[in-house]
């Protein structure tokens, strides 16, 4: 039987479905999508796939994923989906090796990273979207949220002390403490699409200057 280098995330199998009709819903034909933290490499596959017009370029800060990433594209015939690259949110050097990017991107896709890592992450996010992202370009988050008036599914606040047990400096964020975040980094939160498993898909763009 032949070596099958795709690792499988049993969570994404599931969302990518969800995403990947919000996406459509709200991108245009053609762009350009830079992926933070694409672990498995599920959904650059998919979603690759699926946007023929897009170029999709996934990325990760460890490369131990970077194989299943280019088998999960070369599965679905996804030859939009650009080889990996190695990325570090925390780095003011977008990505960590090689020439930097120097073309704006329409779209910034992280998913499921902020509550995986410490905090300083998602200021990191943020402040590197905000370098990157074409002028009427969009940040999209996904993941679970606390949300100050939305009671927290029990689900998650199980997740959260688990989180939190394996690495103090994880945990579900605060959806108040992400826009800050990314108000200091002059974006903000457009829309909030509330996905299955008590998940939202967040869409984030430019904040316009006030005259």
């Amino acid at each position: 039987m032949p070596f099958d280098a795709r690792e499988h995330s049993p969570a994404a199998a599931r969302n990518s479905g969800p995403i990947l009709a919000v996406l459509q819903a709200m991108l245009p034909e053609r762009g350009a999508a830079l992926e933070i933290a694409s672990g498995t490499g599920q959904h650059a596959a998919c979603f690759g796939a699926a946007l023929p017009g897009w170029t999709w370029q996934p990325t990760d800060a460890a490369p131990h994923g970077f194989a299943s990433i280019a088998a999960w594209s070369a599965d679905a015939g996804a030859s939009n989906v650009r080889a990996p690259l190695l990325l570090n949110v925390l780095s003011d050097r977008w990505p960590s090796t090689g020439p930097t990017f120097t073309a704006p991107f329409d779209l910034i896709y992280c998913a499921n990273m902020l509550h995986i890592a410490p905090w300083a992450c998602c200021a990191g996010l943020m402040q590197g979207a905000a370098r990157h992202l074409a002028p009427t370009g969009h940040l999209v988050t996904y993941g679970p949220y606390l949300e100050d008036d939305v009671p927290t599914a029990p689900g998650n606040l199980q997740f959260d002390a688990s989180l939190r047990a394996q690495n103090p400096a994880w945990g579900i964020r605060a959806l108040s403490d992400v826009a800050r975040e990314a108000q200091r980094a002059g974006l903000h939160l457009a829309a909030r699409h509330a996905l299955p498993a008590n998940n939202l898909l967040l869409v984030w763009q430019r904040t316009a200057p006030s005259h």
